[in-house]
């Protein structure tokens, strides 16, 4: 899948930030494949970015226009197709992550069919998978797991990259949903690989390598949410993973989207020792990263030393604060 760049992003009327995850995620990583944000009346994102029209984007050069918009069931709106459209007829592609195919809808069809552009479907793989078999992979593999959705698996893990690489480790990132295919141009939104071939999924984008390269592997939902665990489940075990981070926002209550109580850091890395030895007996955990974005500073500090002293592992704020602690971590256990 080649994505033309730059990029308008078209934030909707996204309700929250979170909602926005997708566009504002290609911002702080891709910075420079962007133009500008497209949103619509009660959009309640913002990307930091120069709000332009289709037209405007175009003029700007955008080459395709970007749904950076996550929903409850992935759907695309009707009220947003007449955008979608325009776009299309601007000379502009179209790429989106959500679950509904941009050409399942006959106006984004028929616009693209006449302006001779492309719809892409990133959430949605041509790849064949097959069943995972769990068998012993080389080289080394590391996942992030969450308390609960959008807590920060994604940004942990690409800051694990980019802090790992720093340290002299061979380290790659490997998206597993639609926002970090945008980022790395490669990977598979596994929500929406068919359950029986969600661990082949994980094998195949991460398969055998030199037995000191680490794969860092996005993880995705959470073994405690109600409508995600599957998904969370499989992962796991096709991510084989020799080490995990638990990914957590110390200021929920109940898990997203939902009214399950949120699960404590104690038992997502109870939960996942217990269920990752299935296919590495050796699996362990080696740092807590948690999002702090609504903590003051010295409160934030003040609970990453109280996670650490709790759980004997290091605890940090991947942007706030970097990632090096967890990476001293890595180095100290497996080097």
């Amino acid at each position: 899948m080649e994505i033309a760049r730059p990029y308008l992003l078209f934030l909707g009327d996204a309700r929250d930030a979170l909602a926005a995850k997708t566009g504002l995620g290609i911002v702080d990583w891709r910075r420079d494949w962007v133009v500008g944000q497209l949103r619509l009346p009660g959009c309640n994102a913002d990307a930091k970015l120069p709000d332009m029209t289709i037209a405007e984007g175009a003029a700007a050069g955008a080459r395709t226009l970007v749904v950076g918009v996550v929903n409850a069931g992935g759907v695309l709106p009707d009220h947003w197709v007449d955008e979608i459209v325009a776009a299309l007829d601007a000379g502009m592609d179209v790429a989106a992550g959500l679950h509904t195919k941009l050409g399942s809808v006959p106006a984004i069809a028929e616009a693209a069919a006449r302006n001779g552009r492309k719809l892409h479907d990133v959430r949605h793989s041509s790849e064949r998978f097959a069943t995972g078999k769990g068998d012993k992979r080389s080289g080394m593999r590391l996942l992030t797991v969450g308390t609960d959705c959008s807590v920060g698996k994604k940004y942990t893990a690409l800051a694990l990259e980019s802090g790992m690489r720093a340290a002299g480790f061979d380290a790659d990132f490997k998206a597993t949903g639609q926002t970090g295919v945008f980022i790395s141009g490669r990977g598979v939104a596994i929500d929406a690989v068919v359950a029986d071939f969600i661990s082949g999924a994980v094998e195949w984008i991460s398969p055998a390598s030199a037995p000191d390269h680490w794969d860092l592997i996005e993880g995705q939902g959470s073994l405690f949410h109600p409508s995600f665990a599957g998904v969370s489940l499989g992962l796991l075990h096709g991510a084989q993973p020799d080490a995990f981070v638990v990914c957590h926002e110390p200021t929920r209550t109940t898990m997203r989207g939902v009214n399950t109580p949120l699960p404590t850091i104690g038992d997502v890395i109870h939960m996942t020792l217990s269920l990752g030895r299935l296919t590495n007996p050796a699996i362990r955990c080696v740092g807590i990263a948690v999002n702090t974005e609504k903590l003051a500073e010295d409160a934030a500090r003040a609970e990453l030393d109280r996670l650490a002293r709790t759980h004997a592992l290091p605890a940090t704020d991947p942007v706030r604060f970097g990632v090096e602690p967890i990476v001293a971590e890595v180095a100290k256990r497996f080097r």
